[in-house]
């Protein structure tokens, strides 16, 4: 599920936050006067739903800042946005640079050609070219050519707290047998080995489908899966359930009534040990921040390469702007290290820089291990709906909760989502 569901304060140290100005959205009419391709310097559009105070004052002075050209920055309501993306990049004359999310919708508005080519941003001296290598494939079209420039990140891992692990006698594992022996050792001492929530957000029922499927069948197959072209009832996934099946007897028998953020009590109580969910948690994390980690749901497939589940927030722009260079000119801008490290110092969000060139030494070390974590994999994924639709994460919630309840009717729960999955594709 999407960052924006949260309030998320206090994950990078102190007060410092990041978020590279993203995750905006929308108004509906572009400023751009100048001819296509035009000089660098024409009038542009930027539509944005940072609607909070503090993310819209930081966004504000950023453009504000900004020398090299006139931007005009409209800022709406999200759920305007999302409704309106299509008719803004469809109609005659779109808004230049758009906000959103990586992903699927990004990937179908390129293969209609309604997005601007990014691709010398991402190479050479260009803005994105240090990047990692995961954040560009993130951002690249299906016909090879980066149409995304992200900003910001959070991640997805198991968390816990380190004080509760020294306790009772316990170390992260690295392997999942040794996952599935530590979870059967904490539930000897009295403990759930997993907390999760998905009473009033089903959806977190998808963090370990999302994952699983990654460990077991990577992060190819899993986005051919979210995009029709692989069977839910497929074996491949069959193979997903099953180790998803192996966790069922070591969730809080609770979570069913939980949200995710009730879930967080009884970790903080330590009643239960681990929990799989967004950086996110740091939140509810308040009487002793720094006792809280995290570890890599362990390699099941050595031969899969290791992709991460990593929310990514960021900017696209339409074809049929008026100068290509002017727009591309601002984003290189917005993408900057200077750019986000002035975004961090003003802005109370929590998400990650995506430039190597902002400041990190004062962060915590637990985003600093994030950081370096999302660094290294080779492949990021979004979360279920980001990586398809609302309508599709619908579909999941429903399955997957079935299936927590009902494991043993797995086949016929699975049979049953592909055909609403099918419905949805056809829709």
């Amino acid at each position: 599920m999407t960052a924006n569901a949260f309030t998320r304060r206090s994950l990078l140290s102190g007060a410092l936050a990041v978020s590279g100005a993203a995750l905006l959205s929308s108004c509906a009419t572009s400023g751009s006067t100048t001819a296509a391709g035009g000089g660098g310097n024409g009038a542009i559009t930027l539509q944005s739903s940072l609607s909070d105070p503090a993310p819209k004052a930081a966004l504000t002075k950023l453009v504000a800042d900004y020398k090299s050209g006139k931007v005009t920055l409209n800022t709406v309501a999200i759920e305007q946005f999302r409704a309106q993306l299509s008719t803004y990049l469809s109609s005659s004359n779109p808004p230049d640079v758009l906000t959103w999310y990586a992903g699927s919708v990004a990937r179908d508005y390129a293969s209609k050609g309604y997005l601007l080519d990014l691709s010398d941003l991402w190479e050479g001296n260009g803005a994105a070219a240090n990047y990692s290598a995961a954040l560009k494939d993130l951002s690249t079209g299906s016909d090879g050519k980066q149409i995304f420039l992200p900003t910001n990140y959070y991640w997805w891992s198991v968390f816990f707290l380190k004080s509760k692990f020294q306790k009772w006698g316990v170390s992260v594992p690295t392997t999942w047998d040794e996952f599935i022996s530590l979870c059967e050792k904490l539930k000897g001492m009295g403990v759930n080995p997993l907390a999760n929530g998905i009473g009033s957000t089903p959806w977190m029922a998808s963090g370990w489908f999302d994952i699983l499927d990654l460990r077991i069948n990577g992060a190819d197959f899993h986005k051919e899966l979210l995009a029709g072209k692989h069977s839910f009832d497929s074996t491949e996934v069959k193979k997903v359930m099953s180790y998803y099946d192996q966790l069922i007897p070591f969730f809080d028998p609770n979570m069913t009534s939980y949200a995710w953020q009730d879930a967080v009590t009884p970790l903080v109580q330590g009643k239960d040990a681990m929990y799989l969910t967004g950086a996110f948690i740091s939140q509810n994390i308040t009487e002793n921040p720094d006792d809280l980690d995290f570890f890599t749901v362990p390699v099941i497939d050595q031969s899969i390469p290791r992709a991460e589940e990593a929310p990514t927030d960021g900017y696209f722009a339409s074809a049929k702007t008026k100068d290509a260079k002017a727009t591309k000119k601002f984003l290189a801008y917005l993408a900057s290290g200077q750019s986000q490290q002035a975004y961090i110092e003003a802005s109370k969000s929590s998400n990650l820089p995506t430039s190597s060139d902002v400041d990190t030494s004062k962060f915590s070390p637990l985003v600093q291990k994030g950081l370096k974590m999302l660094g290294e994999t080779k492949q990021i994924t979004q979360f279920f709906n980001r990586d398809s639709s609302d309508a599709l994460q619908t579909t999941a919630d429903t399955a997957l909760t079935q299936f927590l309840a009902k494991p043993k009717q797995v086949d016929s729960i699975l049979k049953t989502w592909q055909s609403a999955a099918q419905r949805v594709f056809d829709a």
